[in-house]
């Protein structure tokens, strides 16, 4: 199942009756609906076309063209993943050899990369980037596996003079919050986009003035529903023992693009910066490892 249809298979009990039985019939013959104008769908499911508008946009797609554009892009991933090693995320068993633990790992994190690859909306992508080029101040909040990616974007940034930090901490996520004001970013992390504390410090970079982004799994939540710009990451990894593995990778490859993304804007200012940094830690790791 790809990502669009597991998160309507996921949120379809949330949804109200008439959204349901859309839900239903998108599940039921995905293929077809893209090939379906918004007239012949509604008519076929006894809605309006303004629900079908609604119910693209709870699942934060433009409208019902733009819906049906990744969804023909994900079936035509998912009729390839075979031919790539195929595409269901793969749990820990007992007693699995490290051969087999190697080869489910690679797997899992090329079918997550694939998967979020698929849902990533180009526009979102470049409004992020022009935010985070020109922000006077940038805060990265993250909790527990979200923290580590929320690192890790800070050392990126670090290193090309961006003011930013990385919170993990929920009360001093709050407390940088609060001084936010218009011109600069609150970036939230949250792979369920349900914590609370993550939530909490975007709901206060927003009314302190501050713009906001959040990167999810992909599927109606909070956080994404809170923030002006939402990116979102495959929602197909499940289960307690994964240990968030491949929704971990997920995240840092969206962070790499946009990382990538902002270095080839502002080449000229940033990759000076990048160089610098680089020279500096050599010279003074080699300094400090010469006298020990």
């Amino acid at each position: 199942m790809t990502p669009i249809l597991h998160a309507l298979e996921h949120e379809k009990s949330k949804l109200s009756q008439m959204e349901r039985r859309l839900a239903e019939r998108i599940l039921a013959s995905p293929g077809e609906i893209v090939h379906m104008g918004i007239t012949e769908l509604a008519e076929q499911c006894g809605i309006s076309a303004a629900t079908i508008t609604r119910f693209c946009k709870v699942f934060h797609f433009k409208g019902f063209p733009d819906f049906k554009v990744k969804l023909a892009a994900e079936i035509a991933h998912s009729d390839a993943a075979p031919q790539e090693g195929g595409s269901s995320y793969q749990d820990i068993m007992a007693g699995n050899p490290l051969s087999v633990i190697v080869e489910a790992m690679q797997a899992n994190h090329l079918a997550s990369i694939r998967d979020t690859t698929s849902l990533l909306d180009i526009g979102r992508l470049e409004q992020t980037v022009d935010l985070l080029c020109h922000a006077r101040r940038v805060d990265l909040y993250g909790m527990a596996t979200s923290s580590i990616v929320a690192q890790d974007f800070y050392q990126k940034l670090i290193r090309i003079g961006v003011n930013c930090t990385a919170f993990a901490d929920s009360h001093m996520q709050i407390t940088s919050a609060s001084s936010l004001a218009e011109g600069d970013v609150a970036f939230a992390i949250s792979y369920s986009g349900e914590t609370l504390e993550t939530i909490d410090a975007l709901i206060c970079a927003k009314n302190s003035g501050a713009s906001t982004i959040s990167l999810t799994s992909y599927g109606s939540n909070s956080l994404a529903s809170l923030s002006g710009i939402s990116l979102f990451s495959s929602s197909l990894e499940q289960g307690m023992r994964r240990g968030d593995m491949a929704s971990r990778i997920a995240q840092l490859h969206i962070i790499d693009i946009l990382f990538t993304g902002m270095v080839s804007r502002r080449f000229g200012d940033y990759i000076p910066k990048l160089e610098q940094s680089y020279r500096n830690v050599q010279k003074f790791r080699h300094k400090r490892g010469g006298t020990e």
